[in-house]
C-alpha cells in the first residue's frame, strides 16, 4: 500500500522572510508542496527509457542485457520542471522532495544496499555550486537507511549537454573510471542513479564499468527521460 509522503523538508530560516513557492502549483511554503509531490509518485507507470516499452517490474524483456531501470516520468512533466530548477536555478532545497519522490517508488531491496550517484562534471559543480545527484543521491540513502559511494568518478571531463548522440555514445566510453580507494562487495546490490536519461549512454557505459569491477547486482534509477 502506497504511503502518502509528507514534506520532511524543514524550511530555512531565510525562508521565512522569501517563502518558497511550490515548483507545481504555486502554493507558498515548501518548495514542493505534498499534494505535488504525493500527485507525481501516485501518477508514476514505471517504463523501459530504452525502448519506452511500459515495464512495471523493470526488467525489460526487450533489453535484457540491462539491469532493472526504475524511472519516475517524462522530462516534459513536472518531474522535469524540479530537475531544471534544482541544477540550473540553484533551488537546493529540491534535493529532499525528489530523492523522497524515489524513495516511495523504488521497489523493497534486501540486504546492503549502496547508492551509487553517476558523477558530475567538476566543472558543472563549480559552475552551478552543486553536485545534484550526489545531493539527491545522499538523501536517499538517508531515507532507506543505505549507503552512498563516489563508486564511480569521471575519467575526463566529457561534456554530454548539448552533444549529439552520436558524440555522446563515443564521449561515455571513456567517462568513468571505478575509484580506487573503494571496495565492491559482490553481495551487495548497488542502486546506480542519475537523474535524466537522454540516450542512455552515460548509464550504460557506467553499467558495463561497474560489471567489470566486479558488481553483480545492480538497478538503475533514473528521474526523467527525454
Amino acid at each position: 500500500m502506497l504511503n502518502i509522503v509528507k514534506n520532511t523538508t524543514f524550511p530555512n530560516p531565510l525562508d521565512l522572510l522569501a517563502p518558497h513557492s511550490c515548483r507545481g502549483c504555486g502554493r507558498i511554503g515548501a518548495v514542493l508542496c505534498d499534494r505535488c509531490k504525493n500527485n507525481i509518485i501516485l501518477d508514476h507507470s514505471n517504463f523501459c527509457p530504452n525502448c519506452k516499452t511500459a515495464d512495471p517490474t523493470g526488467q525489460c524483456q526487450k533489453c535484457k542485457s540491462l539491469p532493472p531501470i526504475f524511472v519516475i516520468g517524462d522530462r516534459s512533466n513536472l518531474i522535469g520542471k524540479l530537475i531544471h530548477d534544482f541544477k540550473y536555478q540553484s533551488a537546493r532545497a529540491l534535493s529532499k522532495p525528489l530523492a523522497e519522490i524515489l524513495h516511495y517508488t523504488l521497489p523493497t531491496i534486501n540486504g546492503p544496499v549502496v547508492v551509487v550517484p553517476l558523477p558530475t562534471i567538476h566543472r558543472h559543480i563549480r559552475e552551478r555550486g552543486l553536485d545534484h545527484t550526489y545531493l539527491i543521491a545522499k538523501h536517499l540513502a538517508k531515507l532507506r537507511h543505505y549507503s552512498v559511494q563516489k563508486l564511480l568518478l569521471r575519467d575526463r571531463n566529457t561534456v554530454q549537454v548539448g552533444a549529439s548522440r552520436k558524440d555522446r555514445l563515443v564521449q561515455a566510453k571513456s567517462a568513468y573510471q571505478i575509484n580506487p580507494r573503494l571496495t565492491i562487495n559482490p553481495n551487495t546490490t548497488y542502486i546506480l542513479f542519475d537523474d535524466v536519461w537522454t540516450t542512455g549512454a552515460s548509464i550504460k557505459a557506467a553499467v558495463k564499468k561497474l560489471r567489470q569491477a566486479g558488481v553483480q547486482k545492480i538497478i538503475i534509477a533514473i528521474l526523467a527521460v527525454s
